[in-house]
């Protein structure tokens, strides 16, 4: 109960997220990844499956994503609050603001709870959008979707990196590091089979990209 008490996180983030409905493309698609990632060939499991359409295979991924983060920042809340993480860092080089272009216009320096609160709401708040994110057969995409998606990923990184340069002890403690590791590949050989988060923005994390790039050439 500890980690339920200490978050200042509102208990909206750890609703189970937004889940794929049973029966649907999206489900199958889902359903596809998941047997291609047991294989254990991380960049052929990211790869678009023949005749499938891009942006449903970046949508379904990126809720996949986000749901994988969630779970595992979920297991570190207790060690990541406002005394211990009064910015929203990753390592002393890399800080982060928030702001979201509607609500918060200019970027505001707050601790990483709550930076990341206010990501995660706003992630679920884009996925929960049937206009961006369409659960429905045969209703398209908007024409700005790979934007959006890209700005969802790009932030989800950050939660990674403040994961791993601040939090990587409790992780290690728990038990939690393979399944750090596997997720975070996942999503880098993701990313950069379509080309969907800038190298600078990855800088924090470069030479773990590295690493785990390196093992799979």
């Amino acid at each position: 109960a500890s980690a339920l008490r200490s978050g200042s996180r509102s208990s909206k983030t750890f609703k189970p997220k937004k889940n794929i409905p049973e029966g649907s493309h999206q489900y199958e698609l889902l359903k596809h990844a998941e047997a291609t990632l047991g294989s254990g060939n991380l960049r052929q499991a990211v790869m678009l499956p023949d005749g499938e359409d891009l942006n449903e295979w970046i949508a379904v991924n990126t809720v996949d994503f986000f749901n994988q983060i969630n779970m595992l920042y979920g297991t570190i809340t207790e060690f990541c609050t406002e005394s211990s993480c009064p910015v929203m860092s990753a390592g002393p080089r890399y800080e982060y603001h928030w702001a979201d272009g509607t609500n918060i216009k200019k970027p505001i320096k707050c601790s990483a709870p709550k930076y990341i609160d206010y990501l995660m709401t706003w992630v679920q708040d884009q996925l929960d959008d049937e206009t961006l994110f369409p659960s429905k057969i045969g209703v398209p995409f908007p024409k700005n979707f790979m934007s959006v998606a890209k700005t969802i990923l790009k932030r989800l990184f950050r939660v990674y990196a403040h994961i791993y340069h601040q939090h990587f002890d409790s992780v290690m403690r728990l038990q939690e590091e393979a399944h750090l590791n596997t997720s975070f590949k996942h999503f880098i050989f993701f990313v950069q089979e379509f080309s969907l988060i800038d190298r600078r923005e990855l800088a924090p994390l470069h030479e773990l990209i590295e690493k785990l790039g390196s093992k799979d050439r």
